[in-house]
């Protein structure tokens, strides 16, 4: 048997990512993200316009709606322990069947979501299945990015990691794409079959889409970095208490950084939805909308992660950081529009936005972290970021607006805290373009 390449000499054979091997670990780690992001985020569509009507509706609409997202909270919650679990598994035993494990549970937790009776039929017992429900597709999502982003990163020419790192990253977005318009479609229904059964449908439809992304990830090959991890004598400890230990200040800073990056996408595609609704703006117009944005964040998530390998991270993410503290103000004053179009302007510039700050954020965390605890230090971070700028954001935001009288000054005031806070930590933060991820410690 011919002795196997050195990780360095094997992830940047022809500096390049048109190879038919790199075309199929890109393909693998963009479509297997956007599997779970569609749903995960499949759910945050329907709490911001189902689940308040279907399992909270006794509880009055104004705790309805913050108890169905109190819901998709839950699963923000869960997403860190996901990161520890998979992280450890994939930071031991390599990062390919973990990934496969996490896809088999995210869909099979969305499916039985479809099938799930509303509080009509069986009384409390409903919510409570549903919360659960929720917790194990956090726990799956939580081990999905790191899993998705390092089999590219890892395999990917040094000059190329911070764009072979954004397939996972744009697996997100498409996803959310994927997502709205399967509850669009279905929102056309009139609203009686709609939240009887109308809704369910896109759940259903998981199953397929996980037979589609276990086709193609199965055929993946593990990454050159962990091979080569693998060879060494060196004593396996546990990831996770080795990044508390050694990496600290660098798993704080990246999910500081990353909260940014949630912030935006709990306000503009989750709390924001249901707030132009209330406020007078068509349902359709609005899920389409979001969609619309969605695959702009694609783009910008291509742009961003280019120009990270050229630039480097920090300064990349910076002027996103900056832009969305500016503009915080005025995506906030055209969603309380009222209109469509107030929305669509607001939802395009927010996801355009969170796409610049989230196309390099991949790599930054992954540089961050040795091979031995890479999977678990990035997914702690990223999903870390996720709870607190996500989980809790469409809860906080309503709480704000209730507490200010409807007032937009006390939300955005804090919001743009939210974006200093960012800032400063990737000030803080080493840019790692460059870096050569053997020799981190």
């Amino acid at each position: 048997m011919a002795p196997m390449m050195k990780a360095s000499e094997a992830s940047a054979t022809g500096d390049s990512l048109n190879t038919k091997n790199m075309r199929r670990i890109l393909a693998s780690s963009f479509i297997g993200s956007l599997i779970e992001y569609y749903d995960f985020l499949l759910y945050a569509t329907a709490a911001a316009l189902v689940f308040n009507k279907v399992f909270f509706a006794d509880a009055g609409p104004g705790f309805a709606a913050f108890a169905a997202f109190g819901t998709l909270a839950a699963g923000y919650v869960f997403r860190p322990l996901g990161g520890a679990i998979f992280g450890h598994f994939g930071d031991r035993f390599g990062r390919k069947n973990v990934l496969v494990i996490s896809m088999l549970t995210m869909g099979a937790a969305t499916c039985v979501m479809g099938l799930l009776p509303g509080t009509a039929e069986i009384g409390v017992i409903a919510p409570v299945l549903l919360i659960m429900l929720r917790v194990v597709q956090g726990i799956a999502v939580g081990g999905e990015w790191g899993g998705a982003m390092l089999i590219a990163l890892e395999h990917s020419p040094e000059r190329k990691r911070g764009f072979a790192a954004s397939f996972a990253n744009m697996g997100a977005p498409a996803g959310a794409v994927l997502a709205t318009l399967a509850v669009s479609a279905v929102s056309l229904l009139p609203d009686e079959e709609f939240l009887s059964w109308g809704w369910r449908i896109p759940f259903l439809l998981s199953a397929v889409l996980v037979v589609i992304g276990l086709t193609i990830r199965l055929k993946v090959a593990e990454t050159p970095l962990f091979q080569q991890l693998e060879e060494t004598a060196e004593e396996k400890k546990i990831p996770l208490l080795e990044v508390l230990g050694r990496n600290p200040k660098n798993l704080v800073l990246g999910i500081v950084a990353g909260i940014s990056i949630y912030s935006l996408a709990g306000i503009v595609t989750v709390w924001a939805v249901s707030f132009a609704v209330e406020a007078g703006a068509d349902k359709t117009g609005v899920l389409n909308a979001k969609a619309a944005a969605a695959a702009v964040m694609v783009v910008t998530v291509i742009l961003s992660a280019r120009l990270s390998d050229r630039y480097g991270r920090r300064s990349v993410m910076l002027f996103g950081v900056i832009s969305a503290a500016v503009c915080a103000f005025p995506i906030l004053w055209l969603v309380g529009s009222g209109t469509v179009w107030g929305y669509a302007l607001a939802v395009v510039l927010g996801q355009g936005l969170q796409g610049i700050i989230f196309g390099p954020f991949g790599a930054f965390t992954a540089e961050l972290f040795p091979t031995r605890t890479r999977y678990t230090g990035a997914s702690l971070a990223y999903q870390s970021a996720s709870t607190f700028g996500a989980g809790f954001t469409p809860a906080i935001a309503a709480g704000l607006l209730a507490v200010s009288g409807g007032s937009i000054a006390l939300l955005g005031g804090a919001w743009i805290c939210v974006f200093v806070a960012s800032a400063v930590a990737i000030v803080l933060t080493s840019e790692g373009r460059g870096r050569d991820l053997t020799t981190i410690s």
